[in-house]
Parts: C-alpha cells; sequence; structure tokens
C-alpha cells in the first residue's frame, strides 16, 4: 500500500557499492526502514542521498509491505528545511549524538503522533535559536515522558532522586540515589521549557556529569539502551 508520512532520518548505513538503508521514525508508522537503490552511482542519486542527512525532516510517499523489512520510498520532499543545523559545527554535534540516541531508544513499528509532534517541533527549535549549549540535556529530560519513565514530581521537595525508581526520596538507600549538584539541576530542569532553556547556567563538567547522569537513567529503564559511541566525541566539542 502506499503510505504518505513525514519522516525524520535518524541513521544511514551504505549497503553494497551503491545502495542505502535509511532508519527513519515516521508519523505514521513508527521507525521503518527503507533501501535506497543506486543512490551513490549517478550525481542524481547522490543529489536524492543528500536529503537523507541525520535528522533532517522528510515528507515521503512509501510504498509499504507488511512483515517486510525494508520498505521503498516512491516520492520524498523537504518538509522542513533546517538552516542551521547541519552547518554549524556544535549543532551538527548535538544532531549526531541525539540521532544516535534516538536510534537507540525508539523501536516501535506503530503510530505515536505525539512523541512525533515532540521531535518535529524541538528540532526545529534547535535549527532556529542561537542559545542551545544545554538543549541535550533538556531534550533527553523530556524525552522520559514519552518513553514511559519521566520523573514524578509529586514528592520534588525530597533531597535525593532514586533513578530506579524515578522518583524523588527521603534519603539515600543505594548507588542509584542522587543528590548534590545534579538532584539542583534535576528539579531546575523539570521546571524549565525550551524557551527559558537560556536562563540556565551550566558549567561544563556538570553539564557532562548530569550527560551521564540521564544516558545512567535511560539504561536502567530500557533494556536494549546502548550507550552511544559518539559520547567521547561530543563530549570534546562542548568542552
Amino acid at each position: 500500500m502506499l503510505i504518505s508520512t513525514k519522516a525524520i532520518v535518524l541513521s544511514k548505513i551504505k549497503y553494497r557499492d551503491s545502495d542505502l538503508i535509511i532508519r527513519c521514525y515516521t508519523e505514521k508508522r513508527g521507525v521503518v526502514s527503507v533501501l535506497l537503490r543506486n543512490v551513490l552511482q549517478s550525481k542524481r542519486g547522490h543529489a536524492k542521498a543528500a536529503y537523507f542527512q541525520l535528522l533532517s525532516q522528510l515528507e515521503v510517499v512509501m510504498i509499504y509491505k507488511e512483515n517486510r523489512a525494508l520498505q521503498t520510498i516512491k516520492e520524498m520532499k523537504t518538509g522542513y528545511l533546517y538552516e542551521t543545523i547541519h552547518t554549524n559545527v556544535f549543532k551538527s554535534a548535538i544532531a549526531m549524538f541525539i540521532a544516535e540516541v534516538l536510534s537507540g531508544v525508539l523501536q516501535e513499528e506503530e503510530e505515536n503522533k505525539i512523541l512525533f509532534s515532540y521531535l518535529e517541533t524541538t528540532l526545529q527549535w534547535l535549527d532556529s535559536h542561537s542559545e542551545y549549549t544545554n538543549f541535550h540535556v533538556l531534550f533527553l529530560l523530556k524525552l522520559t515522558k514519552y518513553l514511559g519513565f519521566y520523573p514524578d514530581i509529586s514528592t520534588m521537595g525530597h533531597p535525593f532522586f532514586n533513578l530506579q525508581e524515578g522518583k524523588f526520596v527521603a534519603r539515600e538507600v543505594h548507588n542509584h540515589t542522587i543528590s548534590g549538584e545534579n538532584i539542583v539541576l534535576l528539579k531546575q530542569l523539570l521546571g524549565t521549557t525550551f524557551d527559558d532553556l537560556n536562563t540556565v547556567k551550566i558549567k561544563s563538567k556538570q553539564r557532562q556529569s548530569f550527560l551521564d547522569l540521564m544516558l545512567r537513567y535511560f539504561g536502567m529503564h530500557l533494556g536494549h539502551f546502548k550507550y552511544p559511541r559518539s559520547l567521547p566525541i561530543f563530549n570534546q566539542v562542548f568542552n
């Protein structure tokens, strides 16, 4: 069947000598992998492949077949044209990191328009703003809401946060309980929107510590989660 849907590119890998396999998160079908045949053989093919940069937002028409691992794209066009994400070295680093995280956490082949809208709008926010240093930490924190383990804020007055239980607690019980600067920052970010993100001041070492904390949190709640291989490069860029 033909399906028209918005899509966000998560990854691409070369297949054989001239093909590409693209993994996308789509508005109507969740995670979908598509095969682009012969796109590396000609100038026209290379132009087509250029659409599929990390986190590109597209509108595609797919020839979709149930129980098929690789789908086919019949038509495509840019859904939202980024102005800075693929040209700014720091935003490109964020895109690479976020795309790898999303590739690891998004597994479902089903519609989730609310999650898709979150990804679509926040990436457009990143593209259009000049104050974005802390974007990725807030992005990951808010992403947990759509993945099912957003922190329980009903007991936010407590001085500790239990990573395993995803809630604030009165006492430290094991090494999965956090406190100190990270919990102060966690509480601050829980009450922050992307538009207010420029009011949150975080030093480089603390940002890195909090990012490590968020990745631990993802690992505890998603059995299939793997630490991003791009993390060392990413940290180096933002140090």
